[in-house]
């Protein structure tokens, strides 16, 4: 009797190993985070550059260093899909979908040449992954970055200008 119960338990043991190490494995596919995508309105960023650029720097000095945690939402840890969507959310009042994936799928396709502050720049930072930051002028977006939090990064470092993938307008 005990030996069929250390068997089902060994069984069940490594079907819960199994389910944990596809949950993972799904959700480093999806980018920085998997939370299920809600519409964007139909509303735009302000036409005005410097309004837009206004309302994006008020956030960096707000959460300015914040440290970078994946799936994160607030001030203890955020991650960069995250920061895009409650900086949207927040100073905008535009929802965005949640994971980098939806985002790179929301809003207009732009070429680098048409960047305004305000639109959403991507990267390919791995074979699968994906990085999300705000185009603010000038070469430079806001992001929160694995390693240095939230922070401005400018678009013509070798590591950013190697990795960029594409822009979409809001």
């Amino acid at each position: 009797m005990i030996r069929i119960v250390d068997r089902h338990l060994v069984i069940v043991m490594k079907y819960i190993l199994l389910i944990s190490r596809l949950a993972l494995i799904s959700m480093v596919l999806t980018g920085c985070s998997n939370t299920p995508y809600k519409p964007a309105p139909a509303s735009k960023l302000s036409a005005n550059d410097s309004t837009t650029q206004s309302r994006l720097m008020t956030q960096h000095r707000e959460w300015k260093g914040t440290p970078y945690r994946y799936g994160g939402l607030s001030k203890r840890g955020v991650d960069c899909s995250g920061f895009v969507y409650l900086t949207y959310r927040n100073k905008f009042g535009i929802n965005l979908p949640r994971s980098t994936e939806q985002q790179s799928r929301t809003g207009t396709p732009i070429s680098k040449q048409q960047l305004t502050a305000g639109d959403l720049v991507f990267f390919k930072t791995g074979f699968s992954k994906r990085h999300v930051g705000i185009y603010l002028g000038n070469r430079k977006f806001l992001h929160a970055s694995t390693s240095q939090g939230v922070t401005i990064s400018n678009m013509n470092n070798v590591y950013w200008r190697k990795k960029y993938w594409k822009a979409q307008r809001i």
